[in-house]
């Protein structure tokens, strides 16, 4: 045992000289800034508000529609990104439903938001449009939302022109704002964006 001991206490002196060695060598000079430079391309990856803007260019580019399923958690979100599909969307009615309620506005902004950095952080490549419903109250909660959407790593807002409390889309009896109101709405969206927010717009009208 006393003879295991000392092999052991050798091995490890001579690993860490050989460490120190590699350290020192022009060799590792070299492999330090090759990995330097993996880290700053790292940091040079796209966006998903780029991937979207790249999918949205090709899309139109080949006349094809892209294929876009629905999800409201990260299970279903990580299910669409490994089925093989290029872009999802954070849908509003299924995160309702997940609560337990209708889709008539009974989820908050922060419930939703609180999904949407979920659903992100369960995706790995695939960019995700997030549903922002009417903004959640006047044109500067619209900017709240689009700002706080972006931060959770959305590439995508999606905002409608329905009064408030809005409703499901499939259903019946909705009612919208006036257009100007609308335009309103949008207008405080892409000022949000413009002011740094890294996402895009999606106007709705239902």
């Amino acid at each position: 045992k006393k003879m295991n001991f000392k092999a052991f206490f050798i091995f490890v002196e001579i690993s860490l000289l050989t460490c120190r060695a590699y350290i020192s060598s022009p060799l590792s000079t070299r492999h330090r800034s090759s990995v330097s430079m993996t880290m700053m391309s790292r940091s040079k990856i796209q966006s998903k508000a780029e991937k979207l803007r790249i999918l949205l260019k090709d899309s139109e580019k080949d006349k094809k529609a892209i294929i876009m399923p629905c999800c409201y958690d990260g299970l279903t979100a990580r299910l669409i990104e490994q089925a093989g599909f290029s872009l999802t969307f954070m849908t509003g009615f299924g995160v309702s439903a997940t609560h337990g309620f209708p889709d008539t506005q009974l989820i908050s902004y922060e419930e939703m938001l609180r999904r949407a950095t979920l659903i992100v952080s369960a995706l790995s490549e695939v960019p995700c449009i997030g549903d922002g419903d009417t903004g959640y109250g006047t044109p500067v909660n619209v900017k709240r939302t689009v700002k706080g959407y972006a931060q959770a790593g959305l590439a995508a807002v999606m905002i409608e022109d329905q009064v408030s409390p809005k409703r499901c889309g499939h259903t019946k009896g909705k009612d919208v704002v006036s257009k100007d109101e609308a335009c309103v709405r949008i207008k405080a969206a892409c000022d949000a964006r413009d002011e740094g927010s890294d996402i895009l717009i999606l106007a709705r009208t239902d």
